[in-house]
């Protein structure tokens, strides 16, 4: 490598072993998702706190539950174009910022409107950082590993938000429901101090953008010295779809323009059931019998569920990974479900919730490796900050359909089977994603299988 005049930079990277500054990368970008995931969540932990301090309603929560859900969503939406125009690593540092201060803030709310107001800016940061974090890890993985590795990171939103669930069991009764939100204040500000010395630009973006040939060999080199020789680095894009065009206007073409929908929807529709459950099944518990401690560990089982995603990366990167998701969420429809047939035994009540959680998470982390993978880098921050941003309204949707069907009066079985019908609406949407976009796809593959034949014709030369 170190011969060449001109290097393709997704060729060199797939090329190197994993090196210790890319596991940097991926380890920042990881507690990014962790931190995101805790502040999203926390609101679902303190809401009975909140009931019982302020002597509010269960309907009454639905505002400021999904204010936080409302941020996010204008987050991810914004950020997206934001990122292709401006970079990865400016938008990321700002938005891990802007959620560290508001929630912050929050703990020190004194009513349901100041609140509220807090939680919508806390979601504005969050939402802009969590697809900045899929998008720049996905453009330092190799391609054979893309989906394993981006769904290891991304299974750090799951994880945080089961953090949140364990640690507000035990800070609220020590410590009162705020120490949480100060606790999820505190922790970014310290990952803000890390980021900026050691988060790198995305090597793709500066490419794309035709930054100095010398900063991107700066950032190669400390993936491999075999860098150093390079003059001049270039893009080989797949798809030729993209050209002239940049951020929306790719995502919305005419090659991708079915294949965004069937996305938008199936995480639209992941994410009623994930934030459904995730703000209401501790009070859906305790109003079912069980002890507001025990309602709370069992919720925060929910989430921790998501690792299992790591399993899904490496079949997505072996099979069909619309279809592998696909089955994913039909297995969370009938998980569900049967949440709703066991609530009188606590014991099947734990083991169904994780096992729920498992599935569920693992589908829905995996939704960002497919987007990146599907979107050129002249669009893909745009294309996966607008799934998870129009995702958002579906976590919107959750919040306020438990309110509604709580409103309605309908027993605990009944909520579940409600909120598992959006699964099989998921599964729809990506097997109609698969059959929309035969020629993309195809085309997709063929330029991977073509790039990998080509590496292991230098990989043999070079032995020789």
């Amino acid at each position: 490598m170190s011969n060449k005049a001109d290097v393709d930079v997704q060729t060199f990277i797939n090329e190197q072993p994993f090196s210790r500054f890319q596991w940097l990368i991926f380890a920042l970008c990881f507690l990014i998702v962790l931190l995101d995931g805790f502040d999203t969540a926390a609101i679902g932990y303190i809401a009975p706190s909140l009931i019982q301090e302020w002597g509010v309603t269960k309907p009454d929560l639905a505002p400021v539950l999904s204010a936080a859900l409302f941020g996010l969503a204008a987050g991810a939406l914004g950020s997206g174009p934001l990122s292709d125009r401006l970079g990865r690593r400016l938008v990321l540092n700002v938005s891990v910022l802007v959620f560290a201060v508001a929630c912050l803030a929050s703990a020190f709310a004194h009513d349901l409107h100041s609140l509220t107001v807090w939680r919508f800016i806390t979601g504005l940061g969050l939402g802009a950082a969590m697809p900045n974090a899929v998008t720049l890890i996905s453009e330092y993985c190799p391609a054979k590993r893309r989906a394993l590795l981006t769904n290891a990171m991304f299974s750090g939103f799951p994880l945080g938000a089961a953090l949140g669930g364990f640690l507000a069991a035990w800070m609220i009764p020590q410590f009162g429901w705020r120490s949480v939100l100060v606790l999820g204040g505190v922790a970014p500000v310290v990952l803000i101090v890390l980021m900026l010395l050691w988060m790198p630009e995305s090597v793709r973006y500066m490419v794309a953008k035709g930054m100095p040939t010398e900063r991107v060999r700066a950032v190669l080199s400390r993936i491999s010295a075999a860098a150093a020789g390079a003059r001049s680095f270039h893009l080989t894009e797949v798809s030729s779809a993209a050209e002239g065009k940049r951020g929306l206007a790719v995502v919305l073409s005419r090659s991708y323009a079915v294949g965004t929908l069937m996305l938008w929807l199936a995480y639209f529709m992941g994410l009623v059931i994930f934030y459904a459950l995730i703000n209401w099944m501790p009070i859906l518990f305790k109003d079912a019998g069980l002890d507001p401690k025990t309602a709370t560990l069992t919720a925060a089982l929910f989430p921790l569920g998501g690792c299992g995603a790591i399993f899904f990366g490496w079949l997505m990167d072996r099979f069909n990974a619309n279809r592998i998701i696909a089955i994913g969420y039909a297995l969370t429809a009938a998980a569900i479900y049967a949440i709703g047939q066991v609530a009188g035994e606590v014991g099947a009540l734990v083991l169904v919730v994780f096992l729920a959680g498992t599935i569920m998470n693992t589908a829905q982390v995996s939704m960002p490796a497919l987007a990146a993978a599907f979107y050129p880098t002249q669009g893909r921050a745009t294309g996966v900050a607008w799934m998870l941003g129009i995702g958002r309204f579906g976590g919107i949707a959750g919040s306020f359909l438990v309110a509604e069907l709580a409103r309605q009066k309908l027993g605990f079985s009944e909520v579940f089977m409600v909120v598992a019908i959006p699964g099989l609406i998921a599964t729809a949407a990506l097997i109609v994603k698969q059959f929309a976009e035969p020629g993309v796809e195809r085309e997709r593959r063929t330029g991977t299988e073509a790039e990998a034949r080509a590496s292991l014709r230098e990989a043999t030369q070079g032995a020789h």
